[in-house]
């Protein structure tokens, strides 16, 4: 009963994915929501990661290149967790590193399973 509605909530999982993931970028870049850090000097790590974010959240919220995206994506929180996150202590809730390991592995999953009903790429592959 419920397997119809797996590609429409895939999309949404890409949606919401997406969203949040944009938002941090606009954090690092243009300070909205406020940052709590600062935001980065231009073409430092931080800032190309926002700017990751920012582009790699929008792509993903309208489902255009989703999977070379998302592999982008997943690839770039794993890294993040391993030299931001991981140093700081072992276990992920106490490093602050949960986020990224999740957004990881929604990133790895949407690389694999595609954008979903709801997504540009399903619009251009119809034709």
């Amino acid at each position: 009963m419920l397997a119809g509605w797996e590609p429409r909530i895939l999309s949404v999982l890409r949606i919401v994915s997406g969203l949040l993931f944009l938002l941090h970028g606009t954090q690092k870049l243009i300070g909205i929501p406020t940052p709590t850090r600062g935001m980065p000097e231009m073409y430092t790590l931080m800032w190309s990661a926002g700017v990751l974010e920012v582009v790699g959240g929008a792509l993903l919220i309208i489902g255009l290149f989703t999977r070379p995206v998302a592999f982008v994506l997943s690839g770039m929180m794993a890294v993040a967790y391993f030299m931001a996150h991981a140093p700081q202590d072992l276990f992920p809730t106490l490093n602050g590193g949960d986020a990224a390991i999740l957004f990881s592995f929604i990133f790895l999953y949407l690389f694999v399973a595609g954008g979903g009903s709801w997504s540009v790429d399903r619009m251009m592959s119809r034709d």
